[in-house]
């Protein structure tokens, strides 16, 4: 009978070992999740420093973001009637342009052309 208790002392102490394991995977879990906040609460702190650092900066160097921002539209907006009206002015010249460009017909064949032309066909004159 002493083979039976042993075995049962075995299967008891297995029990145990998973037991103490299982606890083990537990704790480990929730250590992971602790520092995990832990963590985020130091980088929040950080990117909060940083943030009001910042802001800082950009008030001492250019006043509030707003008028930064209206500044940089009003300009924006002054450029954009610039080009308009160039367009506007020089919009009638381009027309003009390639209108000319389109409609000049030059009837003159290149001597390079004729020559190559007259190769292909075998016709051999003297100049």
């Amino acid at each position: 009978m002493q083979s039976g208790t042993g075995i049962q002392e075995l299967m008891a102490a297995e029990t145990r070992a998973s037991q103490i394991v299982a606890e083990a995977r537990i704790g480990r879990g929730d250590r992971m999740k602790q520092a995990k906040v832990e963590a985020q609460e130091l980088i929040d702190g950080y990117r909060g420093e940083k943030q009001e650092e910042f802001n800082n900066m950009a008030l001492s160097k250019g006043g509030s973001e707003g008028s930064a921002s209206a500044k940089l539209q009003a300009e924006t907006n002054a450029d954009i009637s610039k080009m308009q009206a160039r367009f506007q002015s020089n919009a009638q010249k381009a027309v003009d342009v390639l209108l000319s460009k389109c409609c000049e017909v030059s009837l003159e064949v290149p001597t390079a052309r004729v020559r190559s032309t007259q190769k292909e066909y075998g016709v051999v004159t003297t100049m």
